[in-house]
């Protein structure tokens, strides 16, 4: 940990756990890893592409279109997500100033039970949240960012890592959903610039989530180092 922290130092960088302070740490890491991280969002691009082919279809209530469906939202979860993961992984690599390659986006496959029951389990209660009058749906969506980063970066099993993402948050959701706030505006402006412009705009997002859950995980720990040295 202490080198990181050197690492941004270096670089004149300050990470605090605010949203604010996510999107501007976030920011120096994207410019550093730049073409690394433009091509994972690429790959990440073209295995989602199928999927807004397949819901861009008509024929919703055919049973061929059923059917069709029914493959996506496999697709979605079997293949999608643990792609997703691995590269908020990276993302997160990147963010800690780790040495890192783009093929390390397929090391979820290695876990990839885990990946794809946290995936399974998150988007579950979400939805079951935003059944609820949408506003749970948010607060949940929000306890619950650091799960991807969990199941990977501790090793956690889905049960753990909800468990985990829900505790670290305490005080932090409201930058979390402000990160997400701001996000809107950024990919719209990303799509106005000639629709280029929205992978550099995903790009920050994810390095500022990335950067959220890096601000939080140092403060924690260096609390509960004051802790221990005050016993």
């Amino acid at each position: 940990m202490t080198n990181k922290k050197e690492n941004a130092s270096a670089q004149g960088l300050v990470l605090a756990p605010a949203a604010g302070s996510a999107y501007s740490f976030g920011l120096g890491r994207l410019k550093k890893y730049f073409l690394d991280l433009f091509l994972i969002t690429v790959i990440v691009g073209v295995v989602l592409m199928p999927l807004f082919m397949v819901w861009s279809l008509d024929g919703h209530h055919t049973t061929g279109g059923v059917i069709l469906r029914m493959f996506a939202l496999a697709y979605w979860l079997l293949l999608f997500a643990p792609i997703d993961y691995g590269s908020a992984f990276v993302f997160l690599k990147a963010v800690r100033g780790e040495r890192f390659e783009v093929k390390d986006m397929f090391l979820t496959f290695e876990n990839y039970l885990n990946v794809v029951l946290a995936k399974l389990f998150v988007t579950t209660i979400i939805s079951i949240g935003f059944f609820l009058l949408v506003i749970p749906g948010i607060i949940f969506a929000c306890k619950l960012a650091f799960v991807k980063y969990l199941v990977l970066d501790r090793n956690m099993d889905p049960v753990e890592a909800v468990k985990e993402s829900w505790k670290m948050t305490d005080g932090y959701a409201g930058h979390i959903f402000i990160i997400g706030l701001l996000a809107v505006p950024l990919e719209i402006a990303g799509i106005i610039c000639f629709g280029v412009g929205i992978i550099p705009a995903i790009m920050w997002v994810r390095c500022a989530f990335a950067s959220m859950y890096f601000a939080v995980c140092e403060t924690q720990e260096e609390e509960a180092k004051k802790v221990k040295k005050n016993r």
